[in-house]
This record gives C-alpha cells, sequence and structure tokens, in this order.
C-alpha cells in the first residue's frame, strides 16, 4: 500500500475519532473530550494534506467522507445506542458503493 493512502487511512481515523468526541464533549463543556477533537482535526487535516501529495484530491475526499460515514455511523451505534433504520442502511450501503466505484473505475478523478 502506497504510504499516501496510509496517511488518509490514519487521518480518517482521526476524524472519526475527533467527531465522535465532539459529541462527548457536550457543546465544548468538558475538557478531555474537546482536547480529543482538536488534536484529533488538527492531526486528520495534517495528515490529509500530506496524502494530497499522492492521491488526488476527489479520490482523497470521497474516500474520506464515505469511509468516515459509515465508521461514524458504526460509532453512533456501538458508542451512543443510536438506532438505524433500513432507510440508513441502504443509503450507506450506496454511499459505499459509490466510493469503491469511484476508486476502482474512474479515470477522472486519477492523479
Amino acid at each position: 500500500m502506497r504510504i499516501e493512502y496510509i496517511y488518509l487511512l490514519i487521518a480518517i481515523l482521526a476524524e472519526v475519532i475527533a467527531t465522535s468526541s465532539l459529541k462527548a464533549s457536550q457543546g465544548f463543556t468538558r475538557f478531555i473530550p474537546s482536547m480529543v477533537v482538536l488534536l484529533g482535526y488538527g492531526a486528520a487535516f495534517y495528515l490529509l494534506s500530506l496524502s494530497l501529495n499522492g492521491i488526488g484530491v476527489g479520490v482523497a475526499y470521497a474516500l474520506w467522507s464515505g469511509i468516515g460515514i459509515i465508521l461514524l455511523a458504526a460509532v453512533g451505534v456501538v458508542v451512543f445506542g443510536e438506532k438505524i433504520d433500513v432507510p440508513a442502511v441502504i443509503g450507506f450501503v450506496l454511499i459505499l458503493a459509490g466510493v469503491v466505484i469511484l476508486n476502482l473505475y474512474s479515470k477522472v478523478l486519477a492523479h
């Protein structure tokens, strides 16, 4: 795997942790979750910028947002006890399918 994709994967994980902590920060009223938000987003954007040295911005952002949505939905269910319904599952599958198609078959966004 190319290093740019590793940077992007770590960036996505940092963003998921930061966004999950954003909910836990309760509007930045809790110190530790608030610090995790700031550090997580800082790390995520720094690593995203490194990934853009070898991945096209459209592909990187499609991966970032698509994988992030799926992971955050899973965190919502597992950590926060949120419920998802059938239309949500269909939507998540379509997002994931779009990211896969874009990355495997699109020549437009190739870097």
